[in-house]
């Protein structure tokens, strides 16, 4: 007699699954042993955020979803985590996990759509990344040796990439974290004349930081090709509203959360800052 056929198992669909987070959260989840999905654009099937028609062939067979939004300040953002996060819930999806963010209470309203959905959800707040320096916006300005910001001695508690993705497939696959929010941090504050410091030390050469006005920034800005509105964001988000430490990587894991020192060495061993 044969045996009963078995049952797919269920799929973990990680929007945004190339990015900084989400690229390590797919890696975490495929090592565990679970199918999982990438939502986005060129994923199979697509996910478009502004195109709730392909949300459902995307959550077919899901029962879990890491949700990463573009741009939470976006004025669509609160009305598209909404309808996802009913949407999801109504095609079978009962783990949701979104990616947020510390010290902004527009951001946190947005939560409020994904809490409300009937999901177990929990809610990951995160301030500046490590690797904004390696992978995102000041990679070039370390490559030139100068970081130059609308900042003075306000320290920021950068968190690294690889912390974020172990909470977040920690909130995915154990329950012991449905209904939690936890708001992450490195395990020091750090002026950027620090980090630029450890970052020279790191890389073998001079890596310096000039603070500008906002008048000097929004300047920069301009001869870059981006409006003014970028420097006004970069100066609010630098403006010392997330300069403290919290504790959530220690609640949800149990250990210390990375040290910048710690990034910035092993970081600089693959060569991406190297002129």
């Amino acid at each position: 007699m044969s045996s009963p056929p078995t049952r797919p198992r269920p799929i973990a669909l990680v929007i945004g699954g190339t990015g900084t987070t989400g690229r390590r959260v797919v890696e975490r989840l495929a090592a565990q042993g679970h199918p999982v999905r990438i939502g986005s654009r060129s994923g199979q099937p697509p996910f478009v955020w502004e195109d709730p028609d392909t949300w459902k062939a995307a959550l077919h067979g899901v029962d879990r979803v890491y949700v990463v939004h573009p741009d939470l300040t976006q004025p669509a953002a609160a009305e598209q985590i909404d309808a996802f996060s009913r949407t999801a819930v109504a095609c079978g999806a009962r783990r949701l996990v979104l990616l947020s963010g510390r010290g902004d209470a527009t951001l946190h309203a947005v939560e409020d759509g994904l809490k409300n959905s009937g999901a177990d959800w929990t809610v990951i707040r995160p301030g500046w990344f490590n690797q904004n320096f390696s992978e995102s916006f000041f990679l070039e300005a370390i490559v030139a040796g100068e970081i130059a910001l609308p900042v003075a001695g306000a320290g920021e508690a950068f968190v690294d990439a690889d912390d974020i993705a172990d909470v977040v497939v920690a909130a995915l696959t154990d329950d012991r974290h449905i209904g939690k929010i936890y708001e992450l941090s490195g395990p020091r504050l750090m002026t950027f004349a620090e980090v630029a410091a450890e970052l020279s030390k790191a890389a073998g050469r001079e890596i310096t930081f000039t603070p500008l006005t906002l008048e000097q920034f929004r300047a920069v800005m301009v001869a870059n090709g981006l409006p003014e509105e970028v420097a006004d964001g970069f100066a609010e988000s630098l403006g010392g509203k997330t300069s403290y430490l919290v504790h959530g990587v220690e609640q949800a894991l149990g250990r210390k959360p990375k040290d910048f020192s710690d990034y910035a060495r092993e970081t600089a061993a693959t060569g991406v800052w190297n002129v």
